[in-house]
């Protein structure tokens, strides 16, 4: 893919996260993109990502919709406001909630595939579905209340 991931546009300070920071080496570095109005994201499991022989640890499956979610809250915001990711004020969330229900056993050997769909943007909150499939078989389904933080958040958190 040539264009930019939604976690491509965030910042250096807030790219750091264990699923979708660019910047942490150790993490998953996910890569979320429209196609149309769902978001996709595709990612490849390790052999280090197992629960038993052959399937996927549920604790990543999680990880991957949290993440995925939080990203598709951002991109839709820029969406709605008819603007591009790297224009000012920036838009980040942060997980309000996860919830996760793990429908079958998710291989380990395959591509994941995760579609993400905007189920309400109102105020500070965005409500994101999302679907991980494996093999085009549903896996796993969840849904993120993502809440919207203030664009100097980093730095009121420093603070204390």
């Amino acid at each position: 893919m040539t264009e930019k991931a939604f976690q491509d546009f965030y910042a250096d300070d807030t790219s750091h996260c264990y699923g979708c920071g660019r910047l942490n080496p150790e993490g998953l570095r996910i890569k979320s993109y429209w196609e149309g109005q769902e978001s996709v994201c595709r990612f490849e499991p390790r052999a280090y990502h197992t629960a038993l022989p052959g399937y996927v640890y549920g604790g990543l499956i999680a990880s991957l919709i949290d993440c995925h979610g939080t990203g598709t809250a951002a991109a839709a915001v820029y969406r709605a406001e008819k603007r591009e990711m790297d224009t000012e004020p920036p838009v980040r969330f942060v997980t309000g909630s996860l919830h996760v229900d793990y429908l079958a056993p998710t291989p380990i050997d395959t591509v994941l595939e995760l579609r993400g769909r905007v189920k309400e943007l109102k105020g500070r909150k965005a409500v994101i579905a999302i679907d991980l499939l494996a093999r085009g078989k549903a896996c796993a389904r969840g849904e993120v209340v993502a809440v919207r933080v203030p664009p100097d958040w980093i730095e009121t958190l420093r603070k204390g």
